[in-house]
């Protein structure tokens, strides 16, 4: 017989964990890194729908697959802001044997127009930079490179006053200059000049 079945229990979405962010797409470039989760339980009788699955950041693989470090001279410092670390930070709680990241401070020289223009949450930061402001830059894993200890674009081999380039992630149009001030073990900028090396 074709009964039309009762409505059954409203269930919501149930989805998993996220996976542990991946690799970067490509080396010596700027790509992404995704992350991703997956339906456990679909939602029925319009019960809540799923979340997205996936999430990408900004990534840069500073090392190719040969194990050959990249040309440096074509990549400028990648900063993003701190909301990605709490993900980060979250995993590398996990393994114990991460050496602890540390903190750069730069004075902002020149930024270019396209800062004021970004659209996403993942860009609207930009807005609050100014040239003349100190900023902080957080080096933590996965950033720290496991071979040289230092994220790329923190500056450690420039001369005093020697101005170093940098660009936003998310918005390739938000970039600039700035001068390396000194490293510290933890940052103490207020969070909207506190940014993450990728």
């Amino acid at each position: 017989s074709s009964a039309v079945p009762a409505r059954g229990k409203v269930t919501p979405c149930t989805i998993s964990e996220w996976s542990d962010w991946s690799g970067c797409a490509e080396p010596c470039k700027a790509t992404y890194r995704v992350r991703r989760r997956h339906v456990i339980q679909e939602q029925r009788n319009g019960g809540e729908a799923c979340p997205p699955l996936e999430e990408k950041a900004g990534c840069v693989e500073y090392w190719t697959q040969q194990g050959v470090e990249c040309n440096h001279a074509l990549l400028p410092a990648l900063i993003t802001t701190g909301g990605y670390g709490k993900a980060r930070r979250k995993r590398a709680a996990s393994s114990e044997n991460e050496r602890a990241g540390y903190c750069v401070e730069f004075q902002l020289a020149a930024i270019t127009e396209g800062c004021l223009h970004g659209n996403s949450s993942y860009t609207r930061w930009m807005r609050y930079l100014s040239e003349g402001h100190v900023v902080c830059v957080e080096c933590q894993h996965p950033a720290l490179d496991s071979r040289s200890l230092h994220c790329y674009g923190d500056g450690s081999g420039s001369k005093k006053n020697e101005v170093l380039h940098w660009q936003a992630v998310g918005n390739p149009r938000c970039r600039g200059t700035w001068k390396r001030i000194r490293q510290l073990d933890t940052c103490s900028c207020p969070s909207v000049h506190s940014f993450l090396f990728i």
